[in-house]
This record gives structure tokens, C-alpha cells and sequence, in this order.
């Protein structure tokens, strides 16, 4: 079977690290590139000796050896490039999260999703984390079934990023959309139905206020708590603090049901770990059953090409060697369009609700 030949739309932070990752995929590599951004073009060809770089997306579609897309680009900017690909010459794509920003855009995506002849695959990279992955794969069993399920995020502040985008709402839309879609992805994924109420409290208390961006002050999140009721009756919670650089794990996951409970936890970028605390930290799983008592702990490590490879602890790599299976076998996505524009929904609900006060009800598809 012949290579998947990607073509990369946004070579920014997140763009090379899907550049990194593919080229450990089999079958797989990155052909050409469009990004604006001269440092980030240049950082890019020395990832891809050869890439070729196209001015724009018709450009890089007229490429007839480009077989798939990734879409790594800022994220107001997705809808527009999905339907401009649509319209001229649909492919196999990777598109990053957020799926959308703006909820007048939720229709749009509909109504590209009906029609749209090829895979779209919406990139939720915690999904393949080994750590959480082993998580999902044996919650059930851990638990006999997911009724209360809490993630907590303790990490470092925004990384900086081309022309500082990720600094206001109105390009990333909002942290609980930007940031916390994957969460918003894995809850509904592990309690296996929609959320009916979304209640919230967040804001701005450490984070990026003494910065300035032509005379205007970051408004982007740094802090939140997030309750979701579910339709089944099961509910999840989300804390998220992005001024705790000092955590030992950066993610720390807990399901429980009637029979047990079951953790993972899951340490941040190895390149932020300090040199002088050693190794960092291993990923673990924890299995605490109600009877007999007594919790089973699991190492869960990660391959160090792969945690070389990028700051999520592999995933990206897993995502990639699934989507490809996926694209030659014509599978269907792990992660639909309907999945990410939930996880917005979601998300956007949790913002309005820290907002205004008032619990969000979410209602229908």
C-alpha cells in the first residue's frame, strides 16, 4: 500500500510535534507545509529536509501527492480551512482542537459532516495518553461501571505562540474551550452519554496580567472548577489550575463506581522537569477495589522516543499510527466531528455558566 503523504497546514509548536510523530509512524511523512511564519517555516524544514512549503491551502491541495491533511493552525481559523477543503479537494484530515470557536459555527460543521466524503478525525491526543488509556480501558472492570468521575489539571501557564494568539479569548475561545475540550472529549467518552447540565466558576487570578499586547491586557483563564451532570445519571468534575508548575503529576484522573475506584496519574512535559530532582516521574495506574480492600499500583512508562517526540507523554504518536489504520483499512474515526463540536459545546457552556452564575442546560445533538 502507498504511503500516507501528509501535507501540514500550521507549523507552529503543536504542528512540529505532529511532524516529530509521524515520521516514527510506518507508512507515513510529511511531504509539504503551509505556514506563514518564517521561524516556524524554517524550524519545520529542519524537522523535513526537502518539505515543500505552498502559500496557501489551494496550493497545497493542488499538490496531487498530498494524500491527507492535518490542520494545526490557530484555532478561529479551522471552520473556514475545513470548508475551503471541502469545496476545493477533500482529504483525509487531522484536524486539531478545538474543533470551532464561535457557536454560529456548530451549524456550519453540520452540514459538512453530512456531506464531507473522506474521514475527518478530530485530534483529542489525551485519548491515547498510556496512562489514560489504561484507564479507560479497564474503568469498567475497576469499577463496574463510572459514576462519579473527577479530572484534575495542575500545570504550567500558556506557552507563547506565534503573534501571541493564544493570549485572548477571541482567538482561542476561551480556556475551557482551548485547554479543556479534551477533558470535556474524555468524559463523555468514559461515562458513554451527553451531558444535560453544565455548571461552572472561573477566571483570571495569576496568569499573563502584568503582559501587554498593543496596550491590551490578556483575558485568557487560568483557573476553573467544572461540574457536569450527565443523561445517565453520572457526573464529572474538572479542576483545572494553570499556576501549579510545581506538581509532581500533571494530570491526575479518578473514576469510581460501585465496586472500586481507579486512578491515573500522569506527569507533564519531561523537558519542564527540573534537572536536579533526577528521572522524572513515572505514570501510574491505581486500582483501589471496595472488596477485598487494598489498591494495586501500576507503572505505566512510556516509550522515550515518543515522550522525546512531543510534550504529551506519546499520544501523539499513538493518535497518528490510529488514524493512519483508520484512512488505509476505511475505518471510521475514534474522534468524529460530532465528538469535537461536543467538547466545544461543552466547553462554551462551562464559560457562559462561570459567566453569569447560572447552571447551562445542554439539550439535543
Amino acid at each position: 500500500m502507498p504511503p500516507l503523504r501528509y501535507g501540514i497546514i500550521g507549523c507552529g509548536m503543536m504542528g512540529q510535534e505532529h511532524i516529530r510523530n509521524i515520521a516514527l509512524v510506518d507508512g507515513a511523512e510529511v511531504i509539504a507545509a503551509v505556514e506563514p511564519d518564517p521561524a516556524m517555516r524554517a524550524a519545520a524544514a529542519r524537522l523535513v529536509p526537502g518539505l515543500a512549503f505552498a502559500d496557501d491551502i489551494a496550493s497545497l491541495l493542488a499538490m496531487e501527492e498530498v494524500t491527507a491533511l492535518l490542520i494545526a493552525s490557530p484555532n478561529h481559523m479551522h471552520v473556514e480551512q475545513l470548508d475551503e477543503i471541502a469545496r476545493t479537494r477533500p482529504l483525509p484530515i487531522l484536524v486539531e482542537k478545538p474543533l470551532y470557536t464561535d457557536p454560529a459555527d456548530a451549524a456550519r460543521l453540520a452540514a459538512l459532516a453530512a456531506r464531507y466524503p473522506h474521514l475527518i478525525w478530530v485530534a483529542m491526543e489525551y485519548r491515547y495518553m498510556p496512562p489514560i488509556a489504561a484507564l479507560i480501558d479497564k474503568a469498567r472492570a475497576a469499577t463496574g461501571g463510572v459514576r462519579m468521575l473527577t479530572i484534575r489539571e495542575h500545570r504550567f501557564p500558556f506557552l507563547e505562540k506565534v503573534g501571541d494568539w493564544n493570549r485572548f479569548n477571541a482567538h482561542t475561545g476561551g480556556t475551557l474551550v482551548e485547554k479543556c475540550c479534551h477533558f470535556f472529549d474524555l468524559m463523555r467518552l468514559m461515562l458513554q452519554s451527553d451531558p444535560v447540565r453544565v455548571m461552572a466558576s472561573g477566571g483570571q487570578a495569576v496568569n499573563h496580567l502584568d503582559e501587554r499586547y498593543d496596550g491590551k491586557v490578556p483575558d485568557i483563564w487560568d483557573n476553573a472548577y467544572v461540574i457536569v451532570d450527565f443523561a445517565n445519571g453520572a457526573r464529572a468534575m474538572l479542576e483545572l489550575c494553570m499556576f501549579a508548575d510545581g506538581s509532581r503529576y500533571q494530570e491526575e484522573i479518578t473514576a469510581i463506581g460501585p465496586e472500586g475506584k481507579i486512578e491515573a496519574l500522569v506527569p507533564g512535559p519531561g523537558r519542564f522537569w527540573p534537572d536536579h530532582l533526577g528521572a522524572p516521574p513515572v505514570p501510574k495506574l491505581i486500582v483501589s477495589p471496595r472488596a477485598p480492600r487494598g489498591p494495586q499500583e501500576f507503572d505505566i512508562p512510556v516509550d522515550p522516543d515518543l515522550l522525546d517526540a512531543g510534550d504529551h507523554n506519546g499520544s501523539t504518536f499513538y493518535q497518528h499510527r490510529h488514524f493512519a489504520h483508520a484512512v488505509r483499512d476505511g475505518g471510521r474515526p475514534d474522534v468524529s466531528l460530532s465528538d469535537g463540536a461536543w467538547a466545544v459545546r461543552i466547553g462554551l457552556a462551562a464559560q457562559d455558566s462561570a459567566l453569569t452564575g447560572q447552571a447551562v442546560l445542554l439539550q439535543g445533538p
